[in-house]
């Protein structure tokens, strides 16, 4: 019997991860929907869908239903949320799950309506809402309840969030709506603008995990792609080295650094002080590029470090939060 299940969702741009109390992990599939174009219906959800991306035919659209964060097609967000609950209760359920979803700090009253409107029409029975940066920190494990300064950096698919956390709530915070996506879409335009070579997202995001770094390397690698010459339309072999991609992705780095620096210029002196002393923690799957945590620590002139599974800090402070509610329930929504 799937009786009163609690689940912990971490609804991202690019992946979505669902934490059953109890059990851990259940769920982790790519935030992507295929639908057809004609009557909008549902055929395929996750990694079937990704695995389609770039290769639909005309009556296929494959979409990524959340942008930056948050609800772009809130029909297709409440698709799939019942195809991923369904995944994770079985076909037959006798009452809705109680849910909890994370959202970026600084969300409109309407985009928190839009993810909790769209989780019961799923059929949650219950939803509450916690800010993301403040459920990075606890997945974390940073004891945010305690009356010390905390720098939390979770960087996704679609956004960048930096909150400053004490006493178990959000004090200071910057988002940007800017994340491994903007990296992927930065390695596509280099490489159309500087060598006429047309790349999928995918292949993109190929590029990005084997030749990404955060900081020019010291030795030079290469790797052979495929794409599409953009003047002749045929296809076309190039061997790019790291350096190439370092060029690329500099912009996107910038700009992430730069709201590190703006969150910390709205932090109270007090709590500045304590990360220095603690350092900042970084967490969410682009905080994996090769050298980033250099890259801030060299930048900021704190130490920083990647959290352990840095992918699923949000889902693992999603489903703690969840499950001990009571202790949380000031910063639930």
């Amino acid at each position: 019997m799937n009786l009163f299940k609690k689940l912990g969702i971490d609804l991202g741009t690019a992946n979505s991860i669902v934490w059953e109390v109890g059990k851990g992990i259940v769920l982790n599939e790519p935030t992507i929907v295929a639908i057809g174009v004609d009557q909008r219906k549902v055929l395929a959800v996750g990694k079937e869908a990704k695995n389609m991306l770039g290769k639909t035919p005309e009556y296929i659209e494959v979409v990524r239903p959340l942008e930056d964060g948050v609800i772009a097609d809130y029909e297709v967000t409440e698709a799939m949320l019942r195809y991923f609950m369904k995944q994770v209760m079985g076909n037959k359920w006798f009452f809705g799950p109680e849910v909890m979803i994370c959202v970026p700090a600084g969300v409109t009253q309407v985009e928190q309506r839009a993810v909790l409107d769209a989780a019961l029409s799923a059929g949650a029975r219950k939803a509450y809402l916690i800010d993301e940066p403040l459920a990075a920190a606890i997945g974390a494990r940073i004891p945010v309840s305690e009356a010390f300064g905390n720098m939390i950096v979770d960087i996704g698919g679609g956004a960048t969030e930096v909150a400053v956390i004490s006493l178990g709530g959000v004090v200071t915070h910057k988002s940007l709506k800017m994340g491994g996506n903007k990296i992927d879409v930065a390695i596509i335009d280099f490489l159309k603008k500087k060598f006429n070579l047309i790349v999928g997202e995918q292949t993109a995001e190929v590029i990005k995990i084997k030749m990404g770094s955060a900081i020019k390397p010291k030795k030079i690698e290469t790797l052979e792609i495929n794409g599409r010459d953009s003047i002749s339309g045929l296809p076309k072999n190039l061997t790019i080295d790291n350096d190439m991609i370092y060029e690329a992705i500099q912009p996107i780095l910038e700009t992430m650094i730069m709201t590190i620096k703006d969150t910390l210029e709205i932090t109270p002196p007090e709590l500045v002080a304590d990360i220095i002393d603690r350092g900042i923690v970084l967490s969410g799957g682009t905080v994996q590029l090769k050298n980033f945590n250099m890259l801030v620590t060299r930048e900021i002139g704190v130490s920083a470090h990647v959290a352990q599974e840095p992918q699923f800090c949000v889902v693992k402070g999603v489903g703690t939060a969840l499950e001990n509610l009571d202790v949380y329930r000031k910063a639930v929504r």
